[in-house]
């Protein structure tokens, strides 16, 4: 199905129109995670963080990962696994001020940490890649051991909206008890992305390679005996930084077979059954629009699909909450109120549909 065939699915996305000084694409993707934010939303979290337990999620074959689940009282008892993207974390802004938002309005709250994200390095000694989705599956098959009889939803942002997909696609033949699977920008061709990401404004690649590298020393730190990320510091590109790691601690023999592995084009979603929405945006800097057009279509998936919006942004105003969270907070289940002097558009009587358009 082509990108335009998806579009025609009806979605709120014709009426996401943010005002003119935030459509342009880099402003939208670097609000996300910018510090303009960082003091408000961490104030409004406040309730969120407070009532967080940390818990530690055996995984199988040893492996734990962390995560912090929040109970609000009174509970509504509906459990919601929220996942950051690449060099990410359960602390990235993207994911408190969802997180919050679903808190306040009775939801447990998961905010789940990918392996050597977050302060997890000293957890596990094999080294993070994108293809370790069994560990994935085995911490959301964790979770729904601690909320027997209530269905999971999973919302995963950037690489965590691929992987929550990828969770979703093997939910019957892992015994999931999945509701509905929300990923907002999802990686869908890895390569594709790659090359976007260097070919692309500077300063996102700057940007990953900066972070990636902190995170490289402080694996190396925690476990001096099995790492020297020496050579691949040096290197300071992403492709050839991936391709030295790839080599040198995976099991992939080529680069080219490595990103193959965590694609979600082709059939990868073909054995979708839990209703799952892809929310992305035709100017997104970093995911090509045009690889929608190699996605699976089982009648378990839709595509939200914005004129506007960047990398995980779809921001139309700067106080919150952002259309992104509104339209998320709706897909849930919730209710979501405009922020005072948002445009109100069809898009705010909006609900789900109780089963997924074709």
């Amino acid at each position: 199905m082509s990108p335009d065939a998806r579009s025609r699915t009806p979605t709120p996305d014709d009426n996401f129109r943010p005002p003119w000084w935030l459509r342009n694409p880099h402003v939208q993707s670097v609000l996300a995670s910018s510090f303009v934010r960082r003091r408000r939303v961490v104030q409004q979290a406040v309730p969120l963080v407070a009532a967080e337990r940390e818990v530690l999620l055996e995984c199988g074959e040893g492996v734990r990962l962390q995560c912090f689940l929040s109970s609000p009282a009174p509970s509504n008892g509906r459990p919601v696994v929220l996942l950051h993207g690449w060099e990410g974390s359960a602390e990235s802004l993207y994911v408190l001020s969802l997180a919050q938002r679903l808190f306040a309005r009775g939801f447990e709250v998961v905010r789940l940490n990918l392996r050597d994200h977050g302060e997890t390095h000293r957890l596990n000694r094999g080294l993070f890649h994108s293809c370790r989705l069994p560990e994935v599956i085995g911490a959301v098959h964790a979770l729904q051991g601690l909320f027997p009889g209530h269905a999971l939803q999973l919302v995963g942002f950037s690489l965590g909206g691929n992987f929550m997909l990828r969770v979703a696609a093997r939910a019957r033949a892992a015994d999931l008890n999945l509701a509905r699977v929300v990923a907002v920008s999802p990686v869908l061709e890895p390569q594709v992305t790659m090359a976007a990401l260097q070919r692309g404004m500077p300063g996102y690649e700057m940007y990953f390679v900066r972070k990636w590298l902190r995170s490289l020393r402080k694996k190396q730190a925690a476990w001096p005996d099995a790492y020297d990320f020496g050579k691949l510091e040096r290197l300071r590109d992403l492709e050839r930084m991936t391709e030295e790691l790839v080599l040198s601690y995976t099991e992939f023999p080529t680069l080219a077979d490595y990103l193959k592995g965590y694609a979600i084009t082709g059939e990868r979603l073909a054995s979708l059954t839990t209703t799952a929405h892809i929310v992305t945006s035709r100017d997104d800097p970093m995911i090509p629009v045009a690889d929608l057009s190699r996605l699976a279509s089982p009648p378990a998936l839709t595509v939200t699909l914005t004129r506007y919006g960047g990398h995980c942004g779809f921001f139309d105003n700067l106080p919150g909450p952002t259309w992104l969270e509104r339209h998320v907070m709706r897909l849930l289940g919730a209710v979501e109120e405009s922020p005072p002097g948002a445009q109100v558009g069809a898009e705010d009587g909006y609900r789900a549909p109780s089963a997924p358009n074709p």
